[in-house]
């Protein structure tokens, strides 16, 4: 189920204009482009920006989210007729040969539902060809990102075309073991609504996402350091091994 600000048609909408900064996207483009990677699966692919990027680089993607209002931003776009867009998860998709399949950002921590996590690993694992890759990042817990997630730190005002000023804020509501909810504000001067948008965020160690992998049939391959965020963050590439190897 995608939360608020992916599926309300006004913060699909504006989901980009407030997070212009997408940097953290150029280790996974350099990933992909080490791996030779030709078809990529984009799980979790919002409002389609890795997905163009990559097709930009003439690679094939298909780009999956629940979210059907993001999923009609990134139709929207230039360039969007190359990339195969999918309202729905990687629980059912149809048959696919990837080269990768990927999770960019906080997509992997925000399917906590284990059984949903299990389900979506195996999903990946069947779209990936024989030696195929699943490349994901999630954050460390013991750096307790949350604790920085605070009005005072986040709070902004963006002015954008079309819409106005638009002001923003994120706040923790709870703390319950791994799991870490959170609420971001969102108040449209141009009409004053105020919206909000309520995520959770399941913190998993590094052992536990390891064991998940194995268990349904990977090989863990290599877990780097995220370039972007040094020490804050682990990267999971993990493989489908071709048959009769490992």
């Amino acid at each position: 189920m995608a939360d608020e600000g992916f599926k309300h048609p006004r913060l699909a909408a504006i989901y980009d204009a407030l997070d212009p900064d997408r940097s953290d996207l150029d280790a996974y483009v350099r990933m992909v482009e080490e791996f030779g990677a030709r078809r990529v699966l984009d799980i979790g692919c919002g409002t389609g920006v890795f997905a163009l990027l990559l097709a930009d680089r003439g690679i094939e993607v298909v780009g999956v989210d629940p979210a059907g209002e993001s999923i009609d931003v990134a139709r929207g776009k230039p360039g969007s007729e190359r990339v195969r867009w999918i309202c729905g998860d990687a629980t059912a998709l149809p048959p696919l040969r990837v080269d990768l399949a990927t999770m960019t950002a906080n997509v992997a921590q925000a399917i906590v539902d284990p059984r949903m996590w299990q389900e979506t690993l195996r999903g990946a694992y069947e779209a990936l060809r024989p030696g195929g890759r699943l490349l994901f990042e999630t954050r460390q817990p013991a750096r307790r990102a949350w604790e920085e997630w605070n009005r005072e730190e986040s709070y902004g005002v963006r002015e954008i075309p079309g819409v106005g000023a638009v002001e923003s804020w994120v706040q923790v509501t709870e703390v319950s073991c791994a799991l870490v909810t959170f609420r971001w504000t969102y108040v449209f001067a141009a009409d004053g609504q105020v919206l909000t948008s309520d995520s959770t965020l399941r913190f998993r160690e590094r052992q536990e996402v390891e064991a998940d992998l194995v268990s349904r049939g990977y090989v863990v391959d290599d877990v780097r350091d995220a370039p972007d965020r040094p020490g804050r963050e682990f990267v999971f590439l993990a493989r489908r091994p071709e048959a009769g190897r490992v």
